[in-house]
């Protein structure tokens, strides 16, 4: 035997409750349809903050405390610039799926005196993804959209 159907405004109030809750979630960032809420990429560190010419400098950074999920072929991009604006290190590293790396490389030879800046950031990824959109680039995903924010360096003091 068949179930009587519902009354037609029983029907609409539950599925009226159904889009308020879906709705709800969303204006929180848990919508399934927005993927995780924006996870930066972890802090980084140069060490040691100062070195000439030849020494070695580590640029590294541990796990985010979030779920980024940069994947099994992540790489960071990091390059330095030195106090005449020259780009001497500009290269990719290997990184883990959560964002932890440690590159190290030697002063170039060439590199000016003074203060120069190490920039390093996921390669490949919007890694400024505040817009609580989904922006990993990849077959089958989401054209990159880059949000507007700061590029942020670390010092590096070059001496001689």
């Amino acid at each position: 035997m068949a179930k009587p159907a519902q009354p037609r405004s029983r029907r609409a109030a539950s599925w009226m409750l159904v889009l308020a809750v879906f709705l709800a979630m969303g204006a929180v960032g848990c919508s399934p349809s927005l993927g995780s809420p924006p996870c930066m990429p972890p802090e980084y560190q140069v060490t040691p903050s100062s070195a000439r010419p030849g020494e070695a400098v580590t640029v590294s950074a541990l796990d985010a405390k979030c779920d980024p999920r940069y994947g099994k072929k992540a790489a960071v991009l990091i390059v330095v610039t030195d106090a005449a604006g020259a780009e001497v290190v500009n290269t990719t590293a290997p990184m883990s799926d959560a964002g932890a790396f440690a590159y190290t490389f030697d002063v170039p030879q060439q590199t000016a005196s003074g203060a120069a800046s190490v920039y390093a950031v996921p390669h490949g990824v919007d890694w400024c993804d505040d817009t609580g959109r989904n922006n990993r680039v990849g077959q089958g995903e989401l054209p990159l959209e880059r949000a507007s924010c700061a590029m942020r360096t670390e010092p590096l003091t070059i001496s001689r």
